[in-house]
């Protein structure tokens, strides 16, 4: 039951969270913000080059939390480059974690075309990489059919067997708990390993949300966001997580051993406002000593 905690008899799933590299590099009150150990994504936007995102790897270690940087396989113009940046996240800012993702398909700049090739290709196990997420579809993609989807699953199931370091799955934000729920058991039953981390989306404007569903091609998300976006209320408050979060909490409740074992919060109304929800609800572990007992700090970030 890892990364889960109980406040007052109740169960509340763990959680991560992403950052850009100008939040990470621009901010001066990142330390304190997130209890110790957070592990903290760094999204690669493709306009950061090597040095920017390996300082803001370096950054968030010393800030004593967990980088765990996006490595997108199609952004990279060569094999050469690909080594190049895993071995700077590794020697210089110290960090043994990463997700390997695709990247969009129609921007492919390079000889890869598939995370799968970067984990096969040997050099996340020589440099000592101990956990590395994958990313899963539980909305499918507007690029990529179902079957191509399920037959990845397969592939990065039937790697994790073959190295040394956690493999798990990582998935896009949404807001129907019950799809979500759903997609997790039919992947299992279909004979899926992997843990799998939830994607969630903090606490924002329904207009916030609706700009990123749609840059991110979560379809099914957006149409539940257009259904909101006709509410004056709802307009006015912005969206609350726990009507996603509360029935992925309740699932686990009931299947404490099932696939779901942790949230991975998108911070899209600020990373401020996102620690601070995840605080006051109880839901902020840390990854590898347990909660911290920080406060979070009263800055903009």
């Amino acid at each position: 039951m890892d990364n889960v905690i109980r406040m007052g008899g109740t169960p509340r799933i763990g959680a991560s969270i992403e950052a850009t590299p100008a939040q990470i590099l621009d901010k001066v009150d990142l330390a304190g913000l997130f209890p110790v150990n957070t592990r903290v994504y760094i999204t690669d936007l493709g306009s950061d080059d090597n040095d920017r995102l390996v300082r803001a790897a370096r950054k968030l270690q010393d800030c004593g939390y967990v980088a765990v940087p996006h490595l997108a396989a199609r952004r990279f113009e060569s094999w050469s480059a690909f080594e190049s940046r895993l071995k700077a996240f590794a020697n210089e800012a110290g960090t043994t974690e990463a997700l390997a993702i695709a990247g969009s398909p129609d921007r492919q700049m390079g000889p890869i075309a598939a995370s799968i090739e970067l984990l096969e290709s040997g050099w996340f196990d020589r440099l000592g990489f101990t956990r590395i997420g994958v990313a899963g579809h539980p909305e499918g993609s507007p690029d990529i059919p179902t079957e191509a989807l399920d037959l990845a699953i397969r592939q990065k199931n039937a790697f994790a067997k073959q190295t040394d370091a956690e493999i798990y799955l990582v998935t896009q934000f949404g807001f129907d708990a019950d799809s979500f729920i759903a997609w997790a058991e039919r992947i299992t039953a279909a004979g899926n390993t992997l843990p799998i981390h939830l994607g969630v989306a903090g606490p924002a404007k329904i207009m916030t949300l609706l700009k990123y569903a749609a840059a991110c091609g979560v379809g099914e998300s957006l149409n539940f966001l257009k259904k909101r976006a006709g509410a004056v209320t709802a307009l006015a408050t912005g969206h609350s997580p726990e009507s996603t979060v509360r029935p992925l909490e309740a699932y686990w409740a009931f299947n404490p051993s099932g696939p779901i074992r942790q949230m991975h919060v998108f911070p899209f109304g600020g990373l401020k406002r996102t620690s601070e929800w995840l605080y006051e609800r109880g839901s902020w572990v840390s990854g590898v000593e347990g909660f911290a007992d920080t406060q979070p700090i009263h800055a903009e970030a």
